[in-house]
């Protein structure tokens, strides 16, 4: 029988992380898993940095009056957290790490396309990583992570030209990380690696690289504008000389909205590796998955008016967006049916990467229902600047994205370090951060659908029990993402040994040792058979064929 993968013999020699010990083999290193490792310890600083923005912001709207900030240290704190995390965690949280270490192995190439742009694409990220340190610690940026003017381009007595300056850069290091995976997925796929047997990680790593490389100009550009009004006094967005102030909005939203999906299509990827190891199951409908990843990509580029309902638009612009916006549900809602088939009747497992991403698939639901509210004009008019929307956002982006790229940390963990972690630990850590999110966020839905406006520092008493549990839930989930570290870090040094396919996967990474060699495989892989073909390795086992998977390891 044709056996779903046969993938070439692993390399007997060291791991990648063998390939030299001193500090200038990891910085001046061209070998894609150390890159990511690399990239994986930068955006977790900047996750912790931006964490504490907003834990702060959490205490501080626990009474009405506020505790210890000023209205003008609170704006700049809830502006640093979402600079921090939308630019420097999120946006490259799954490409970065897990496609950078994954994808190639993936696809059985031996590295990227490009392997010093690869480098170059994190000195990039650390480049415009300075920019926002020297802002935080320079006192901050009031304007909020959307820059709006005027606000931004003439009144604000913050470092707006830094922190404009530090999302330039690291748009240019989103750009070198998609051209990157775009020439490898096109050039260096396995002989028999066709389009429709690409994981579907790899399909999504290729739409999000698309997004990357089409939308980011876009904010650069904007960015740019802002600095140039700014410091040359350019009448760009004023309308007392001949400015436009909504050419703005137009521009940032433009890419912004594409940008969601920069976060959120990875995380689609991620699960649904996982939703067919754990459930021994084949992708239900492969073909629409695929094609609703392009969906996504393509209509996503068409709705960013719907961020602007209530900034003067036509009633026909308005109109339109809408309906874009209703339309680019389909594609996604497809997927959560074709997952939720997937899990029917599967064998199903429960370790912590399955449930990090049923919590993906919970939240991912929540949030893009919420945003069926939000696609209709008149309640979008309603909710605009409300908590509603900070909750739908958090939900999307921090809940379900965060969740995805938890799972794959956690599914992927044995083969970046050949160690395998505390399994308990692991399932109480996402069990805690879904409940956590929710005592977090569900009391936000409520505050905003009752008319809490969100960026406000005073609120009136009656939303204090609101703003109580949602504080008291962000601890929980600021408890849940510190516990990993914890796990994680004990298991470098006292995990036990990982086998190389301890999942028992069908993915063509499994099939090299854990950790993998620097090159990935002695030979070529060469690739026979569809993806997720969990059925053809079950009758192989049932036969007492030999078959390239799930012979050795533990599961953790």
């Amino acid at each position: 029988m044709t056996l779903p993968y046969v993938a070439g013999e692993a390399s007997p020699a060291s791991s990648y992380l063998d390939e030299g010990h001193s500090v200038t083999s990891w910085l001046a290193t061209t070998d894609h898993k150390r890159i990511a490792i690399l990239y994986a310890l930068s955006i977790t600083v900047f996750f912790f940095i931006g964490g504490i923005a907003i834990a702060l912001v959490r205490l501080e709207l626990i009474s009405p009056t506020g505790w210890f900030m000023t209205s003008d240290e609170y704006n700049r704190a809830f502006t640093i957290h979402g600079i921090i995390m939308v630019w420097f965690f999120l946006v490259p949280s799954i490409p970065a790490t897990m496609g950078n270490f994954i994808l190639p192995l993936m696809i059985g190439a031996p590295d990227v396309a490009f392997p010093r742009l690869n480098l170059m694409s994190w000195y990039l990220y650390v480049l415009g990583a300075a920019f926002t340190v020297y802002v935080l610690l320079s006192g901050g940026v009031d304007t909020g992570w959307t820059f709006y003017p005027p606000f931004s381009s003439d009144y604000s007595h913050s470092d707006v030209i830094p922190a404009a300056i530090g999302v330039f850069v690291v748009g240019f290091s989103s750009i070198a990380t998609g051209v990157n995976f775009l020439a490898t997925i096109h050039m260096l796929r396995a002989p028999g690696m066709t389009w429709f047997r690409l994981p579907l990680f790899a399909w999504s790593m290729y739409v999000v690289s698309m997004v990357m490389v089409l939308a980011t100009p876009v904010l650069a550009m904007s960015l740019l504008l802002i600095c140039a009004q700014r410091y040359f006094h350019f009448p760009i967005f004023d309308p007392s000389a001949g400015g436009d102030p909504l050419l703005f909005q137009h521009l940032f939203w433009f890419y912004s909205h594409p940008a969601v999906y920069i976060m959120i299509l990875p995380a689609m990827g991620v699960v649904s590796e996982i939703f067919a190891c754990f459930a021994r199951r084949r992708v239900f409908g492969y073909t629409f998955m695929v094609f609703a990843l392009l969906m996504i990509g393509v209509v996503g580029f068409m709705v960013w008016g719907h961020h602007m309902f209530v900034a003067g638009q036509s009633p026909l612009a308005n109109l339109i967006f809408s309906f874009l916006s209703f339309i680019v549900a389909v594609p996604s809602a497809i997927k959560v049916f074709n997952w939720t088939a997937t899990l029917y009747r599967g064998q199903i497992g429960y370790e912590a990467p399955m449930i990090y991403a049923l919590g993906f698939l919970g939240l991912f639901t929540i949030g893009g229902l919420t945003g069926l509210f939000l696609a209709s004009v008149p309640i979008d008019i309603a909710a605009t600047d409300s908590y509603f929307v900070v909750a739908h956002f958090h939900t999307i982006m921090v809940g379900a994205t965060v969740s995805a790229f938890m799972a794959g940390i956690h599914y992927w963990w044995p083969k970046i370090t050949g160690r395998c972690y505390n399994e308990f630990w692991a399932q109480f850590a996402a069990i805690t951060m879904f409940l956590g999110f929710n005592l977090t966020f569900l009391p936000q839905f409520i505050m905003g659908w009752l008319g809490m406006p969100r960026r406000y520092h005073y609120y009136p008493d009656v939303f204090q029990i609101w703003h109580v549990l949602s504080s008291g839930g962000a601890m929980i989930l600021a408890a849940a993402y510190v516990l990993p570290l914890v796990y994680l870090g004990w298991s470098l040094f006292a995990g036990e040994r990982a086998g190389d396919n301890p999942w028992h996967a069908t993915g063509l990474e499994w099939q090299t040792s854990s950790p993998p060699p620097k090159h990935n495989f002695l030979r070529p892989p060469r690739i026979t058979s569809e993806p997720y073909a969990y059925h053809e390795f079950g009758r192989a086992r049932e036969e007492g064929q030999e078959t390239p998977i799930g012979q050795q390891g533990e599961v953790p």
